[in-house]
């Protein structure tokens, strides 16, 4: 594939030397204006920017017909308006909060365990997530998520960073130096708690996962999730 990356960070940086690794040739690295670029000689573009550039990075990719995987967070009050352009265009997308292998099957058991737990009321839930310093958005977009699935198989109506309602999930947000990313989810209650937890050791796995969905995105047409990609 002939890839351009939007954002050229360290995850865009982990990304070309994955990407070169399995054979791709980075043609564009953008961390300025999007609109001076001609993307029609790219097969797909890869975005891992800052949240004022994501939108823009986004909607520019579907107006040329290229393919968007985007891994941005920060954004997505404008996701919808995303989709319906991409759909409009006739174009191809991909948007995951999380792109690792690890974490969507992490998503998998979250499902799985709340809506176990729902039946059994004396167990408060609670959210925590580590990430390094440089991170923009708090709390990650894998913590909303993980949250949000929570919130679909329970009885909570929502979440809050901090304190929050007993209809609310709590969550924390840490920020410690070169932290690639750590989510908890745990149930307590007065006798004992029930925990799950994914923690990265590194950003290659979010930067394979990324990689692994631009491949799969080539020749489609249309608005995907990673789990499209991987079940």
């Amino acid at each position: 594939m002939k890839i351009a990356l939007l954002g050229y960070g360290k995850m865009g940086k982990t990304i070309e030397r994955l990407a070169q690794n399995r054979g791709h040739e980075i043609i564009f690295r953008i961390n300025e204006d999007i609109e001076k670029f001609d993307l029609q000689q790219v097969d797909v573009a890869i975005d891992f920017s800052i949240p004022a550039a994501a939108f823009k990075n986004i909607t520019s990719c579907f107006e040329q017909q290229v393919p968007v995987v985007s891994g941005t967070t920060g954004w997505l009050e404008k996701y919808s308006e995303a989709v319906e352009l991409c759909r409009s265009k006739n174009a191809a997308f991909i948007y995951a909060s999380n792109f690792s292998l690890g974490v969507n099957l992490f998503f998998e058991l979250n499902k799985k365990l709340a809506q176990m737990m729902s039946n059994f009321p004396e167990y408060d839930v609670a959210l925590e997530e580590i990430h390094h310093t440089q991170k923009l958005d708090a709390p990650s977009g894998t913590a909303i998520s993980l949250a949000e699935q929570i919130i679909e198989n329970s009885a909570k109506t929502g979440w809050n960073l901090g304190e929050a309602s007993k209809e609310e999930i709590p969550v924390t947000a840490k920020r410690i130096e070169n932290v690639p990313g750590t989510h908890c989810v745990s149930y307590n209650s007065d006798v004992d708690t029930i925990k799950i937890e994914h923690i990265a050791h590194s950003r290659d796995g979010f930067a394979l996962g990324a990689i692994i969905a631009a491949e799969w995105l080539q020749h489609k047409k249309g608005v995907f999730t990673m789990k499209d990609v991987l079940f």
